[in-house]
């Protein structure tokens, strides 16, 4: 079976990555063929004796950048027409629900882990696509920030989550958070389950949930746009 869609992370620490994807749902996907991913080290493409992949910042300031000299080269080795180059930056564009189910529909992800002050700004003006970023903080590892993007995009790919239905009514599902959930036994000191969801009627399960969600996105996430209207 061919992978509908395959990641390549360049990271100075590959193995955050690889640590995280023979785990759990991304692990049993790529077991099934359902998803290909490779962490590579940047420093296979890096030059001289050392093989540094990153240096002082021009100008002066503290921390060390990514050279562009080995992010082009592996880039371009690795690259195909179908291939997406998405920078994992504090600066970027929000990642959403939205955009991973979008990530979802593509054939080859390029995952670029910026470290320390990040990378050369040559290589995000001349060979970066996307750029993202996961939330409005800054991490050391942004191996991290990829590998975060790979399982969520992951659960939009057909079959990965085994019973896609489980998609349905999650947090930012239709713009609004998810519902609470309860499962055996029906009382636990002293605390029992709500009565509607052992009545059997769907009907009032799906209406209970659907308020739920609305009340927890009004109190938790009053900027989610549907609420006013639900």
């Amino acid at each position: 079976m061919n992978p509908q869609l395959r990641f390549d992370v360049l990271s100075l620490f590959p193995q955050t990555v690889e640590g995280f994807t023979r785990e759990s749902i991304v692990g049993k996907a790529i077991e099934r063929g359902l998803l290909d991913v490779h962490s590579r080290d940047l420093r296979d493409w890096a030059k001289g004796k050392h093989r540094e992949a990153d240096d002082r910042p021009f100008g002066g300031g503290a921390g060390m950048v990514l050279k562009p000299e080995p992010l082009f080269d592996a880039i371009e080795e690795i690259s195909s027409p179908q291939t997406t180059v998405v920078y994992m930056a504090p600066d970027g564009e929000r990642f959403t629900s939205e955009l991973a189910k979008e990530f979802s529909k593509l054939q080859h992800v390029v995952l670029l882990s910026g470290h320390y002050e990040g990378i050369d700004q040559r290589v995000r003006d001349q060979i970066v696509h996307r750029e993202v970023s996961i939330g409005d903080y800054v991490l050391t590892n942004g191996a991290l920030a990829a590998s975060v993007l790979i399982d969520s995009v992951a659960r939009h790919v057909p079959g990965v989550l085994g019973d896609d239905q489980s998609l349905l009514g999650e947090s930012f599902e239709d713009n609004l958070l998810g519902c609470p959930q309860y499962t055996r036994p029906e009382e636990f000191r002293g605390f029992k389950v709500p009565e509607v969801l052992l009545s059997g009627n769907h009907e009032a399960i799906a209406r209970w949930r659907h308020e739920k969600r609305v009340e927890k996105t009004r109190r938790l996430r009053p900027d989610l746009k549907t609420i006013t209207n639900q």
